[in-house]
């Protein structure tokens, strides 16, 4: 299979050209010297969800032996990252589930946000989200920070630090879609394989002045086909939103990874993960910073294309 490439100058374009509004980033910066070294059955599953996603096409079963730890499902993710024709934009955190939080040690995964899938919201707009109709899709309520600061390796990451360098917080919905209909039952590592499930982020209002109100005060409730499918507050991610982004401040440092400033840290699917499908129509309505419309359509073969010559 030839990949789809997708490389070229990245600029804004107007609404309606593409699926998704191009943006300019700076790319991941990695600061951890040496190669990494896979085994032949990670750079398969990395070639493997990479050229599928590029291509728009299903994966019926997973493609290999399931890494072992997160730590070889990151590496896998570190490789796609660098094969995959986009600069990362922003980092969507996903909780583990209870089930799965003792063999992996983690409660809280990652996975990257690459540029062209970061949209923004006007009031009013229905959003059209291509997902992977032979895959797994869904849509998750989030509220995302938007870093005010840099956050460079070799950094210490404190509470206080992650109050600091947060920034602005919005309300927002990511589009959790993979080629593998079975990302979430095989666990949280197959996930982190696959760009932490992510496809897409829309960026919606600010919360002002959120330091000083309580995590309480935040609700988001989402809406599949006219059914409330979930409803609560910011305050049922463990630790709230800021309790997610120091998590990822301390996972970065692990890893290698600096942080630009501006960078979006979408923060977790606060409501749950709603299973969803294309041509499912969704409302996210975070009470008084407003409601986000959206359709999911299928993506189509070729979709990286496109991007490019509308760019």
């Amino acid at each position: 299979m030839t990949p789809v490439s997708l490389l070229g100058t990245v600029t804004n374009i107007e609404s309606g050209a593409s699926p998704f509004v191009r943006v300019t980033r700076r790319p991941t910066r990695r600061e951890k010297s040496g190669k990494i070294d896979l085994t032949p059955n990670q750079k398969n599953i990395s070639a493997a969800f990479v050229d599928a996603r590029q291509a728009a096409l299903g994966l019926s079963a997973y493609p290999g032996k399931l890494p072992a730890t997160l730590a070889e499902g990151y590496a896998v993710q570190d490789v796609s990252i660098a094969r995959w024709p986009d600069v990362v934009g922003g980092w969507k955190i996903g909780l583990v589930p209870p089930a799965f939080r003792g063999s992996v040690g983690a409660e809280r995964l990652v996975g990257p946000i690459f540029s062209d899938l970061i949209r923004g919201h006007v009031d009013g707009e229905v959003h059209t989200m291509p997902v992977f109709a032979d895959g797994f899709a869904a849509i998750e309520a989030e509220f995302i920070f938007v870093l005010a600061e840099a956050v460079p390796v070799g950094t210490e990451i404190t509470p206080e630090l992650a109050r600091r360098v947060a920034g602005k917080l919005h309300v927002g919905v990511e589009i959790a879609s993979s080629p593998f209909p079975g990302i979430n039952e095989l666990g949280p590592i197959c996930v982190v394989t696959d760009f932490g499930n992510n496809f897409g982020l829309i960026v919606g209002p600010e919360v002002t002045d959120w330091q000083s109100r309580s995590w309480s005060d935040m609700p988001a409730s989402v809406t599949i086909n006219g059914t409330r499918v979930g409803a609560t507050t910011a305050a049922s991610l463990p630790g709230g939103p800021i309790g997610a982004l120091e998590f990822t401040l301390r996972l970065m440092q692990t890893r290698g990874i600096a942080l630009e400033a501006g960078s979006h840290i979408s923060t977790g699917a606060v409501t749950g993960v709603h299973e969803a499908h294309a041509a499912d129509n969704s409302r996210v309505d975070f009470g008084p910073w407003g409601e986000i419309d959206l359709t999911l359509t299928a993506l189509e073969p070729g979709w990286g294309r496109a991007r490019l010559s509308a760019g």
